[in-house]
């Protein structure tokens, strides 16, 4: 028998499933390209990154894609985003009520933060940890 072919298992919703998006290079340049910092250490630039794939390889080639697309410029071990976009939280960042652990630092939350992204949706997020990720703290 097959995952999924017993009646009495239980079916997750793949809208609440926590998986990596569909084409994590693709959301994580868009995300790059949203975040509200003059500049930011590789490092920071990294742990943004990192709420879309936690793969080094795919890391590497989001931030690879971003500097090649003009998106950041990457000098002495910081990123400069070139963007000038911006996520709204009016409109591209909406909640949802349920059991969530924040994709960024693991803490379960009761209200799940997501940032829509042309690319996708990325979440859940706690409020702080939208912010960050964002670039708003």
């Amino acid at each position: 028998m097959v995952d999924g072919d017993d009646p009495d298992s239980p079916v997750e919703d793949p809208a609440d499933a926590s998986e990596e998006p569909a084409d994590p290079v693709e959301m994580g340049v868009e995300l790059l390209s949203k975040l509200e910092f003059g500049s930011l250490s590789v490092a920071d630039a990294i742990d943004r990154v990192e709420t879309v794939t936690t793969h080094p390889r795919t890391t590497r080639e989001i931030l690879e894609a971003a500097e090649r697309r003009g998106v950041i410029e990457r000098d002495s071990g910081e990123v400069y985003p070139q963007g000038g976009g911006y996520v709204a939280f009016q409109s591209d960042v909406y909640t949802k009520e349920g059991e969530f652990s924040c994709r960024r630092c693991g803490a379960s939350i009761t209200e799940g933060h997501f940032v829509r992204l042309d690319s996708g949706e990325l979440g859940p997020f706690g409020s702080s940890c939208v912010r960050k990720v964002t670039g708003r703290e």
